[in-house]
């Protein structure tokens, strides 16, 4: 079993996306890890790429053109990706920081030289970017390696989401997480369509959850109602580091908040029950019951004006009204007396 099935057995697991908010400086890294962890988050999560294994140097139109209309319009994706990329020779040192902080850690491999890298750290799954889906050759590589399989949907259709299913499931990988993503950074909350998730887990019989790029907790909150057992938010130290995801990111104020919320939520989500707690059973004593009314003398019969379902709920269940009706009482009985079968002729 690993680390995210013990932790999926009880509970939701939050991870805390690190992606590039750490200003290419380790020193950040590590004190984003060991603050991820205060603020209440399962795991840490990585991205193993370089700039080179994303894409190439080159600044003609395809390379430029295609960040028109997003936070990084006017950049290259080589430029991007080199401010972004979380440096490889990094990777020991932050596992082995999550380790001692008690957090799991793993990473999104971007190519097969990641996986083959990443195998080292014997890491508890693979997680698959929204831009990956359609990257079969890498989705068959990192499930071959027979670990959960961790992959967000933000731009896949459903065919290419069948795809990367039958493609884990064929090389080796039966253990299958699909986050609901919406990758638009930041994303808009209208668009966030959380009932997705729903049918993902149906079509696919999969385990499933939520990659958040909205601002906020709002959709985390949602998405734990609707069944989701993953969330991952992108976390950083302090916004004022910058960077290219810092917009969309959640500090470890906002991101103590969501976990607060998060496990509110799975609280009140509870389990299928009929059983009374110890509380709600003291508080049957407000439900209705069948009082006298009106001060009532032996012999007499009992009618809607002398015997009502009122409240508190120390008399008759109110069911057995049409019965005691036209019954005669055994003895005088005084106006706010519980009504009980002692009381009645024939009992």
């Amino acid at each position: 079993m690993t680390e995210i099935n013990r932790i999926l057995e009880d509970k939701v697991l939050i991870i805390a996306e690190l992606s590039a908010n750490h200003g290419q400086k380790l020193e950040i890294a590590i004190d984003t890890i060991k603050a991820a962890k205060r603020a209440g988050a399962d795991a840490i999560k990585l991205q193993t790429y370089t700039a080179d294994t994303l894409t190439i140097d080159c600044n003609n139109k395809y390379f430029t053109d295609v960040l028109k209309g997003t936070i990084w319009e006017g950049r290259t994706l080589y430029d991007l990706y080199k401010e972004a990329y979380t440096p490889w020779e990094w990777h020991e040192e932050l596992f082995r920081v999550a380790k001692e902080e008690g957090l799991i850690c793993f990473s999104t491999p971007f190519d097969k030289t990641a996986v083959d890298f990443l195998e080292q750290f014997n890491p508890p799954a693979y997680k698959i970017a929204s831009f990956e889906i359609q990257d079969i050759p890498l989705i068959e590589y990192a499930a071959s390696k027979g670990r959960p399989m961790i992959m967000s949907t933000g731009i896949a259709e459903l065919k290419d989401i069948e795809l990367a299913v039958q493609t884990c499931r064929e090389a080796g990988s039966d253990q299958i997480i699909l986050l609901k993503c919406t990758s638009s950074y930041p994303a808009p909350i209208e668009e966030a369509n959380l009932a997705t998730m729903i049918d993902l887990k149906n079509k696919f019989g999969v385990e499933i959850g939520l990659s958040d790029h909205t601002m906020g907790i709002v959709s985390p909150i949602v998405a734990v109602s609707l069944g989701a057992r993953v969330i991952e938010k992108h976390f950083i130290l302090d916004k004022s580091i910058g960077g290219p995801d810092a917009s969309f990111s959640l500090d470890e104020k906002e991101f103590t908040e969501m976990v607060t919320a998060v496990r509110q939520a799975e609280q009140a989500i509870g389990k299928v029950t009929y059983d009374l707690t110890d509380k709600v059973k003291a508080s049957r004593k407000f439900a209705r019951s069948l009082f006298v009314v009106k001060d009532i003398m032996a012999g007499e019969i009992f009618t809607e004006e002398n015997v009502r379902s009122i409240r508190p709920g120390y008399g008759l269940h109110p069911k057995y009204l049409k019965e005691v009706i036209g019954k005669a009482a055994k003895e005088n009985i005084e106006k706010g007396t519980p009504l009980s079968w002692k009381l009645i002729n024939g009992n």
